[in-house]
């Protein structure tokens, strides 16, 4: 798919600025997140304009599904999805599949620090950009905070995947989580998400999380035992 080809930075702007033409502007609402426990904490969801850390203590995969999963809200509008894949890793057609549409969906290629801190100002600052996905390591603090002024004036999503390491430096996000792998039963992955810090919130929050792979849904371990203890007391009555 030509589309999703990953452009050098020098091409990022023009690509921007053609998708701002066709993006309906639109009230300002909570992004949902994916996850029914987590957008409750939250009061419905993420905040337009902000930025959100994924910590991925196991460097898996885990982090990446979660953050698609609330792109895919964040651009339902019709905005665009911007990818900085710094390592050559990010899986286009993944994407698309979790309902990315591939028309919205830029990959971009860059390693230096200094050129990804700026391009995602950019990119943050556009009303065309639903939301930014990027694997970032450490992060300058000047940096970070042209980011999250950026999200504001641009009013997309910033989520941000970063080690476990990192996960003690100081932060302009206003969400931060981790997730982590859970054993399964080999039909659907199941993760544990813990809220480590949310505006609003008070302390420290878990959910534990299944994916159905079929359809792309996320839902709560405590979802998914309350129709099947509903079913079990109904046969023993």
């Amino acid at each position: 798919m030509e589309k999703n080809q990953p452009y050098p930075l020098d091409e990022l702007r023009r690509m921007i600025t053609r998708l701002e033409i066709y993006r309906q502007s639109g009230d300002a609402r909570r992004i949902s997140s994916g996850m029914e426990p987590v957008d409750r904490l939250l009061g419905g969801g993420f905040s337009p304009g902000s930025l959100v850390e994924w910590f991925d203590p196991c460097e898996g995969a885990a982090a990446a599904t979660l953050a698609l999963a609330a792109a895919r809200n964040a651009c339902a509008d019709g905005g665009a999805l911007v990818v900085f894949d710094r390592r050559g890793e990010f899986y286009p057609v993944e994407a698309v599949r979790w309902g990315i549409d591939p028309r919205r969906l830029i990959v971009v290629q860059a390693t230096a620090r200094k050129d990804i801190a700026w391009a995602a100002c950019e990119v943050l600052r556009s009303p065309a950009v639903g939301a930014m996905l990027a694997w970032a390591g450490r992060i300058d603090g000047r940096d970070f905070r042209r980011m999250q002024l950026a999200a504001e004036q641009g009013g997309g999503l910033g989520l941000l995947i970063r080690p476990e390491k990192t996960r003690g430096d100081p932060s302009w996000a206003e969400v931060r989580l981790t997730a982590e792998p859970l054993s399964s039963d080999g039909q659907r992955r199941r993760l544990r998400v813990r809220l480590l810090r949310a505006r609003g919130v008070g302390g420290e929050h878990t959910v534990d999380v299944e994916i159905d792979e079929q359809t792309c849904r996320l839902y709560s371990v405590a979802q998914l035992a309350r129709p099947a203890a509903l079913a079990r007391a109904a046969r023993a009555s």
